[in-house]
């Protein structure tokens, strides 16, 4: 080589386990990069009745390869996957098991982005339930998975804070999504360089929670504001904290703090009906309510569905 010529630098060979917009949105970001080779995207296969993944649409524009399997446990995923020959895979929202065979089989390991900071809010729903629980902080974790859920050495993490107002939706989509992204291309960069650190998580702090499911988050009227506007909007928009009017199932959306003095109304009952919410009486203030969702229906105004069910003040919700 001439003196002063720039040595080339080696492309990796990634394989790409992911779904859905994040994951579409990761292998854009690397393709885009130009820094390596994707070898292979691995994606949910198509469901009857539905479109093909987004990960899947974007590989085939892209020419990347595209491999779906309905389990990568079975052999023949693994045997694919290892037929590939990736120097690093690279996992971007993964609700399979993957199994250890195809974890550690790329030379340079694996590594996967987990939306809590472990080994905080370990568990399916980390994004549900620090809002949930009326925290004001969390962030992103890039990790080298191992045979534990959530519980490999820790390679990146980035702290967001949870503004008073947030939903799940907003912190997802406005800050733990786009960061991921770029929190993804970062640590590929650092195992490229072989300087990608592996921090052993103190398993003191470790918390874990499960799926948040619709029975979590059933809405008691009996406690106190903060708790219940928590669960509303830590649930909002999935699965969608609920109440129950005349034996219906409603799931409740764009909550927001009520400045309505509630006293001498029970807890659950409507107060007001104003404008695009209503407004009902907890234990110790009210809530507004944006939209509402009624079992078998749509996302409705609240207004709009207090009209068409004759909601008027002084009903109750929780009976």
């Amino acid at each position: 080589m001439t003196p002063g010529a720039k040595q080339e630098r080696r492309k990796l060979k990634i394989a790409l386990i992911g779904q859905s917009v994040f994951g579409k949105s990761v292998l854009e970001a690397l393709v885009e990069k130009g820094e390596d080779e994707i070898v292979g995207v691995f994606a949910p296969p198509i469901r009857e009745g539905h479109s093909s993944d987004p990960i899947s649409d974007t590989a085939n524009e892209l020419n990347v390869p595209v491999y779906e399997f309905s389990r990568l446990r079975d052999q023949e995923a693994i045997d694919q996957f290892n037929s590939l020959e990736p120097e690093l895979c690279v996992m971007a929202f993964v609700t399979d098991i993957v199994p250890m065979e195809m974890i550690n089989f790329p030379s340079l390991g694996t590594i996967q982005y987990h939306p809590s900071l472990l080994p905080l809010h370990r568990g399916p729903s980390s994004i549900n339930w620090p809002i949930i629980n009326g925290e004001t902080e969390t962030g992103l974790t890039i990790f080298w998975p191992d045979e534990g859920l959530d519980t490999g050495p820790v390679l990146m993490q980035k702290h967001v804070t949870i503004a008073p107002e947030a939903t799940l939706g907003s912190v997802y989509f406005n800050k733990l999504y786009p960061l991921g992204v770029e929190a993804m291309v970062e640590s590929v960069d650092l195992v490229r360089a072989g300087t990608a650190p592996k921090i052993v998580q103190d398993e003191s702090n470790a918390t874990y929670e499960s799926w948040c499911k619709a029975s979590d988050v059933a809405v008691d009227w009996l406690a106190g504001v903060d708790t219940v506007f928590n669960m509303i909007r830590g649930a909002d928009p999935q699965p969608g904290a609920n109440t129950t009017h005349n034996g219906i199932n409603l799931s409740l959306y764009d909550a927001a703090r009520s400045s309505y003095i509630s006293d001498g109304h029970s807890p659950g009952a409507v107060v007001e009906i104003s404008g695009e919410k209503i407004i009902v009486s907890a234990a110790d203030g009210s809530i507004a309510i944006g939209r509402v969702r009624a079992t078998g229906g749509k996302k409705i105004g609240a207004a709009e569905w207090a009209e068409s069910v004759d909601l008027k003040v002084g009903d109750l919700f929780g009976i």
